[in-house]
């Protein structure tokens, strides 16, 4: 069969609503990857059956196969956005990069998290992972405004991301998670108004935990970006609790499963970690350790207290210009390097396409958790692909250098936490 038959047989299949779907090339599994991971990516790479919801609205939404669960089938749901579905023609959608958006906990799927990224030029898919869907006309933000779907999966709460572990893998809250993300990327990269080979990630919070998962066991994407969300879980964050309530081996086993950690080495794709100074949930030391565990193309932005939920989570344009530069060739952000201290001075390499307007350093003289210490920010100096800035006092207990370009844009270097 030609590509331009089944092009408009599937584009006739897409409006109709018809579950008709093809096969997809396989997912080309890392050799780092944990031989313990519970997913079948052969079969998570093959699109989903799915049925429109809404066909017509500028965000339309849709139900697609997910994971059986105590054995049963279940349904995901999904709001899905194009420049062509906003502006109320669809037939202009042609080869449009894509982005897979993953909610945080108490999140749902968000209309206009995918509105405000098919107005970035982009084909947008943002799925429900906890087993609901949203109300229609309420306000998707509160936990009382989505209503459980008769065929979902697990609700997305503690008792089913870790009080579960002694269930089989199948039964328990990461999995799902993992696997209706993946195949809501296998289900967008099917759709004919998309370029399946431009397609990238970004989740915020328990979604950012999400994306360090995905991005190691799904290479077909070009760019990810978590948010807030790392590995590391079990060494430092608000979990600790949890954690101390599993035995020994349910704890090993919940690390070895769902940590991201296990699947961060596995990062083929360019990698954008953003997070705030003083995150309650995830904190800076497993934050750094999980960036650190990235061995290939990665940046930071660290934000003194950035606020913690999904429009901050979604809102910093650094994710929008991180993924168009990998995914549509935009401008790149600013690169910058290893800050080296000496005579007094930090000096650090930094370069970008668009000029750089300041820089600053970040530093702290608190000790205690890390994310409850208070920062202060001095300025530094831009030179010639060079930012210098006085050595931090002797009492620092944790530093780090932003540089911002003229559009805004700012990266990070990675903070640097004296030793205990």
């Amino acid at each position: 069969m030609t590509y331009r038959i089944r092009f408009w047989i599937l584009l006739s299949a897409f409006w109709l609503g018809s579950t008709m779907l093809w096969s997809a090339e396989p997912i080309a599994a890392s050799p780092k990857l944990p031989k313990s991971m519970p997913w079948n990516l052969s079969k998570l790479a093959q699109p989903p059956t799915f049925e429109w919801v809404d066909a017509a609205g500028p965000v339309r939404s849709l139900l697609y196969e997910g994971e059986p669960f105590g054995g049963k089938p279940t349904r995901v749901f999904a709001y899905y956005a194009t420049p062509g579905t906003l502006a109320g023609d669809p037939s202009q959608d042609k080869s449009l990069p894509a982005v897979v958006l993953i909610h945080g906990g108490g999140g749902t799927a968000f209309r206009d998290w995918a509105e405000l990224w098919a107005k970035r030029g982009y084909a947008a898919i943002a799925m429900d992972l906890a087993g609901s869907r949203p109300i229609e006309g309420t306000n998707a933000h509160q936990r009382e405004n989505r209503t459980k779907l008769p065929d979902g999966g697990p609700d997305q709460g503690d008792d089913t991301k870790f009080g579960a572990i002694d269930k089989p893998a199948t039964e328990q809250w990461p999995y799902h998670a993992v696997a209706n993300v993946i195949r809501a990327h296998s289900l967008i990269r099917n759709f004919p108004e998309v370029d399946p080979d431009h397609t990238a990630v970004t989740g915020i919070s328990w979604g950012g935990y999400l994306t360090c998962i995905v991005a190691g066991l799904d290479p077909r994407f070009k760019a990810a970006a978590p948010v807030y969300g790392c590995g590391f879980l079990h060494e430092n964050s608000v979990w600790l609790p949890q954690f101390e309530k599993m035995t020994p081996e349910d704890r090993q086993r919940w690390i070895m499963l769902w940590d991201p950690s296990r699947y961060l080495p596995a990062v083929s794709m360019p990698i954008l970690f953003l997070n705030g100074t003083n995150d309650n949930a995830y904190p800076l030391d497993s934050y750094l350790k999980s960036y650190d565990t990235v061995p290939g193309e990665k940046q930071i932005r660290i934000t003194i207290n950035m606020p913690h939920g999904h429009p901050p989570g979604w809102a910093p344009q650094e994710i929008g210009l991180f993924i168009d530069h990998y995914v549509r060739g935009g401008a790149a952000l600013p690169t910058i390097g290893e800050p080296l201290l000496g005579a007094g001075r930090i000096r650090v390499k930094c370069d970008g396409p668009v000029k750089l307007r300041e820089a600053a350093l970040h530093l702290t003289s608190d000790g205690g958790a890390i994310n409850k210490r208070t920062w202060r920010t001095l300025a530094a100096t831009i030179g010639d692909n060079v930012v210098v800035a006085e050595a931090p006092p002797a009492d620092t207990t944790a530093w780090f250098i932003t540089v911002t370009d003229e559009r805004g844009a700012i990266v990070s270097s990675r903070v640097t936490i004296a030793a205990k």
